[in-house]
């Protein structure tokens, strides 16, 4: 394990009471998809699928293939609309290394009228404007990677 020399600065910020340590992590995960796949076929003719269980009723976004609540896999597709309303968010000023090409972020959780909660990123031009409540949309996009995923707006 490579440990960092202890340098007066490191030794400083210790004394601080701020633990101080500087690694490079690299993160690589493989996540089967295949069950949810028309999830992301969706997402690339721009539409949004949850799944519901045919047994209890319960509508999951994302999608799962199996059901939590009552342990039952027989789901269906639905499509539901991306209009949503702000519940709550954050604003990521101090963004961590991999994101910081974006600058500050929002990420939000949106009530779509479906009744499913979703997390995602918010985007809008004033951070002043962002009110709970407020109407949001959930859009598709194509991300940097040629992939694609899904996105809050303000109208």
């Amino acid at each position: 394990m490579h440990m960092l020399p202890y340098t007066q600065e490191v030794i400083r910020l210790y004394k601080e009471g701020i633990f101080f340590d500087a690694r490079n992590l690299e993160l690589k995960y493989q996540m089967p998809v295949k069950r949810i796949e028309k999830f992301f076929e969706g997402l690339e003719k721009g539409k949004i699928f949850a799944t519901r269980c045919n047994n209890c009723g319960e509508l999951y976004f994302p999608p799962q293939m199996d059901c939590p609540v009552c342990r039952n896999n027989d789901m269906s597709w639905e499509e539901v609309s991306g209009n949503a309303k702000l519940e709550t968010y954050t604003i990521i000023e101090t963004t961590p290394t991999s994101f910081q090409k974006y600058g500050s972020y929002v990420i939000a959780i949106g009530l779509l009228e479906s009744g499913v909660r979703v997390l995602s990123w918010l985007r809008i031009d004033d951070f002043t404007k962002i009110k709970i409540g407020m109407n949001i949309v959930l859009k598709t996009e194509k991300n940097d990677d040629g992939g694609y995923t899904y996105i809050f707006e303000a109208p």
